[in-house]
């Protein structure tokens, strides 16, 4: 199975960037992985919030395969905790799917086309945080989440 993180313009602050970057060196040690970045949209000044969530909702549906398996990060979702967390990621690896991606839509959320065609959502905390903090965060916790499947001493209990 490959897990694919999908985001909506790019990572500003180099704090954020940097911390990111320790975990995309990590994570391909016990998965495949990828963090793909749609573009910000041009001429978002001049669109209202729905326009701007139709437009990159169209982007987002484009990087996907009818076979993916997609999960929204979405402050309406399913809080789980690290453990469970990764629970369902085992679930899933051993399921068959082949790609599993992981959404961290625009400020304005989803369009309804994105929710429509997602499984399920999760949200990381019932706090708000930047979406470009949320990189940093999912990746941590995958990153945690497949130390916990490994029985490595990162995860403390």
């Amino acid at each position: 199975m490959k897990i694919c993180l999908l985001v909506i313009g790019k990572t500003d602050e180099a704090y954020l960037q940097k911390g990111i970057e320790i975990f995309l060196k990590r994570i391909p040690h016990y998965i495949s992985f990828e963090m793909k970045v749609i573009p910000d949209l041009k001429n978002s000044k001049n669109m209202s919030e729905e326009q701007q969530k139709e437009k990159e909702g169209e982007l987002i549906i484009q990087q996907l395969n009818s076979s993916d398996e997609l999960f929204l990060l979405d402050e309406q979702g399913t809080e789980v905790s690290s453990i469970d967390f990764a629970r369902f990621l085992e679930k899933k690896m051993l399921s068959g799917i082949k790609r599993l991606v992981f959404i961290i839509g625009g400020p304005y959320g989803f369009s309804g086309n994105v929710y429509s065609r997602a499984n399920g959502k999760l949200s990381l905390s019932k706090m708000t945080f930047s979406h470009q903090m949320v990189r940093l965060i999912f990746a941590e916790q995958l990153y945690r989440a497949m130390t916990i499947l490994k029985g490595e001493p990162y995860h403390h209990q």
